[in-house]
């Protein structure tokens, strides 16, 4: 299964046009949040309309530019993540939206712990059932874990969240999407976890590639990870 990688739109909706061909080689698309503008929440409405008319296919969570009201709007579209867990030709698919806080002037900031009960439905989900469902679940978060290299504002200044990191640690999903960093645009391992942060499609046009099949033994496995710009 082919799934496109985007994140921080910021409204800069003509980058959406640029990108008709490849929408179209694309099995879904998973969009780690920030539709709107920073500071204009307003700006999210058109991003939004213009994002689903790309694909069918659209599995996203809210930026934290993104009003939290926004994602009623984003449910209507039947494709929102966030606190939910959503199924799709064998993989599963839960969300957590907004940035942890920090300058407070952002439209949807959380806690850490806030962040991470977005994700309780798969825990929950995964307790209930034979031990499996991680191997096939991938994570979206628009704020990143703390890691190396997707959570990294600069050399000395990592923005993610520790809890985040432990939480991949612990359940060990196939894949984690973040975004909310631009310049931690990057991929890396945490633990067995394959985590991307694909950087801001409205500021540098960037976008990822993932690849991923589940093999004869019925687990899932990333068959390979392409970054690519416009």
């Amino acid at each position: 299964m082919k799934l496109l990688v985007i994140s921080d739109l910021h409204a800069h909706n003509d980058v959406l046009d640029k990108m008709d061909d490849i929408f179209k080689q694309a099995d879904a698309v998973l969009f780690a949040g920030d539709f709107a503008e920073c500071f204009k929440p307003e700006t999210g409405d058109e991003a939004l309309e213009k994002l689903c008319s790309k694909h069918d296919t659209i599995f996203a969570v809210l930026g934290n530019c993104d009003n939290e009201v926004f994602m009623g709007d984003l449910e209507e579209k039947d494709i929102c993540v966030e606190k939910a867990l959503l199924f799709h030709e064998g993989l599963a698919f839960a969300g957590s939206g907004g940035g942890t806080k920090f300058t407070g002037k952002t439209e949807f900031e959380r806690t850490e712990e806030e962040c991470l009960a977005d994700f309780d439905i798969v825990v929950h989900s995964a307790a209930d059932g034979d031990g499996t469902l991680w191997n096939n679940t991938i994570l979206i978060s628009h704020n990143p874990p703390k890691g190396k290299v997707v959570d990294a504002v600069n050399a000395e200044l990592h923005a993610g969240s520790q809890m985040f990191t432990d939480f991949i640690l612990e359940h060990k999903p196939l894949a984690v999407i973040c975004g909310h960093i631009h310049e931690g645009r990057g991929v890396e391992k945490i633990g067995e976890t394959t985590v991307i942060n694909p950087g801001s499609l409205g500021e540098k046009q960037t976008y990822v590639w993932l690849d991923v099949e589940r093999g004869s033994d019925g687990n899932w496995k990333i068959n390979k990870v392409e970054e690519c710009k416009l």
